[in-house]
């Protein structure tokens, strides 16, 4: 088996056909049919179940992609290892982000920084909800990625700590009140955004055997500002991840007791992260310390 044969398979799931996974290799999909083939061949079993326009991962496709792309993640590291000792020039880094907090605060000051320092590492941004990123990295399918902590099968490098906060609308019964406690929240229709908190604001009613009223499921803010604003429900949501300036009106409130967030960096094995990994974790560590000193 080579690692020609290992990326194929990779780009062919992650495509989830043959002839995508050649549009993107830039190779035939004959050649890239000839590569599965040859890869099945030599294990002695069937990878992918070929559909009319698609294909499915066998049970043991399934197991095996994991390894595939744990060899080919260390492959990359060999390559950006030799590449750190000529000065970092050339590599691939993939990050997985999630919601405003990490997309809009904290990305574009830090890729900013990396690009200047690294100009020949080629930079891949995936975007989706917060456990998504998470899965994300335990598939491998991204270097490094923003999550809420804790996250403890993973690696992790502590990035910000900031608040949850009630988001009201304007004239609501509970806008008279400082702070607001969570049996406050479980009557009124409740919109729940996957944008980068939705997690943790399902554990805090778990916590407290408590149900909201979900009416709403969003995976984008911006929905959920828009739905609060009408007055169709009310919601939590970090508070780092707010637009300075919003276009919808809603009230905010702070929790009682006070509920922290904390957004770090993970990897699924520090040991196995390339330099050009290593590299972004340092240099997001050092610009937040700055911006927030």
């Amino acid at each position: 088996m080579t690692l020609t044969q290992l990326e194929i398979f990779s780009v062919v799931v992650e495509r989830q056909g043959f002839s995508t996974a050649a549009a993107q290799l830039k190779i035939s999909q004959s050649a890239v049919s000839h590569a599965i083939k040859a890869l099945e061949d030599e294990l002695g079993v069937t990878l992918l179940n070929r559909q009319t326009g698609s294909v499915e991962l066998t049970d043991i496709g399934m197991c095996l992609i994991q390894r595939s792309r744990m060899i080919l993640g260390l492959a990359e590291t060999m390559r950006q290892e030799a590449a750190d000792a000529r000065g970092m020039k050339r590599g691939t880094l993939r990050i997985g982000s999630f919601g405003p907090t990490s997309s809009m605060q904290l990305l574009p000051n830090i890729l900013k920084e990396y690009r200047k320092l690294y100009p020949n590492i080629e930079v891949h941004v995936s975007e989706g909800p917060d456990n998504q990123v998470v899965q994300w990295i335990m598939d491998r399918k991204v270097d490094v990625g923003f999550v809420t902590l804790p996250e403890d099968q993973f690696d992790t490098y502590p990035l910000i700590e900031d608040q949850m906060v009630v988001l009201l609308p304007e004239g609501h019964s509970l806008t008279s009140k400082n702070t607001i406690v969570l049996e406050e929240l479980c009557n009124d229709p409740f919109i729940l955004t996957e944008a980068g908190s939705g997690e943790l604001v399902s554990r805090l009613f778990l916590a407290k055997k408590l149900q909201p009223n979900i009416r709403y499921r969003t995976s984008q803010l911006m929905s959920t500002f828009a739905t609060v604003s009408r007055g169709d429900a009310i919601t939590i949501v970090a508070e780092s991840a707010l637009p300075d300036i919003s276009p919808f009106p809603y009230i905010k409130k702070k929790l009682h007791p006070p509920i922290k967030r904390n957004v770090a960096l993970a990897v699924p094995d520090e040991r196995q992260s390339s330099p050009a990994t290593k590299a972004f974790i340092l240099l997001a560590q050092r610009t937040l310390k700055i911006k927030t000193a």
